[in-house]
């Protein structure tokens, strides 16, 4: 009979693969900071308060602690930590996937009606269905049901059954937020409002298309300090289009895209626009 492969063992194949792993310990939740992190002492992610890595030794923040590097993996910290955890997490955005995380026979069953057929891995309550693209992450896009990819983990169950899909348009569909309902005008007020006829003028096709255009080009011709220029970039286009509604996965996937063109991994990417919301109050 053959034995159970052991966390690390599990991690480092995974990480071979080019899939970003950490360790869970009991309860399935990530470790906590190490001292020199505690209280984001050191600004760290996600929540950064300036673009940029945090150099800190042990297993910190949760899903942007994930890596694929062996040497990383099997240090000191991390080795006691694998000694430690219960099971192995991954990132998905990290790895350029998408778990639809299932969690009853409801959402199973509303998946299984609606959703492409994929990779599918059994969980402990129903099943991940996992895709291929990354994309943001949201929970309860549905009763029993959440979206894992970017700035999120997963736990890693097996290589589950059947072939694994590229991530389908209904499933990016179900991460975007409705936009706030428009406040309605005080009954005080007597002559009416100036501007745009009460519409945002985000909504208007061409003004956002021209938005994100222009943000795409400033990302794309950056020659140096391409890091900061993302993390620029996102906080410009946040702070115009960000509170409004009007953003969608397509114009975040578009700016993602320019980013990683230039060298910036998906985990950087998100990193910068989680620093960028967080700056702006979002």
């Amino acid at each position: 009979m053959s034995e159970t492969p052991s966390t690390l063992h599990t991690a480092l194949t995974l990480a071979a693969s080019g899939v970003p792993v950490l360790p869970l310990r009991a309860g399935k939740v990530p470790f906590g900071n190490c001292p020199d992190c505690a209280g984001n002492a050191c600004g760290g992610r996600p929540n950064m308060k300036a673009p940029g890595p945090c150099h800190c030794p042990g297993v910190c923040h949760a899903w942007a602690a994930a890596t694929t590097d062996s040497a990383v993996i099997t240090s000191p910290p991390w080795l006691a930590a694998w000694d430690r955890a219960v099971c192995v997490g991954y990132h998905p955005g990290g790895a350029g996937l998408t778990v639809v995380d299932l969690d009853d026979a409801a959402a199973i069953a509303w998946a299984r009606t609606t959703l492409p057929a994929t990779l599918t891995v059994e969980t402990t309550r129903g099943q991940h269905w996992i895709y291929r693209g990354a994309m943001l992450s949201r929970n309860t896009v549905r009763p029993g049901v959440d979206i894992k990819s970017l700035m999120a983990y997963a736990r890693w169950l097996g290589n589950g059954t059947g072939a694994m899909a590229a991530l389908p348009d209904i499933v990016r569909a179900l991460a975007v937020k409705e936009p706030p309902a428009p406040r309605r005008a005080p009954q005080s007020l007597t002559t009416p409002l100036r501007g745009h006829g009460g519409e945002c003028p985000h909504r208007t096709p061409t003004y956002l298309e021209r938005g994100i255009a222009m943000a795409v080009q400033r990302i794309t011709e950056a020659r140096s300090a391409v890091h900061a220029t993302v993390y620029r970039t996102f906080l410009a286009v946040l702070s115009t289009h960000g509170r409004c509604g009007c953003l969608t996965d397509t114009h975040v996937a578009r700016l993602f895209t320019a980013a990683q063109a230039k060298g910036e991994s998906p985990r950087h990417c998100a990193d910068a626009w989680t620093n960028a919301r967080t700056a702006l109050g979002l």
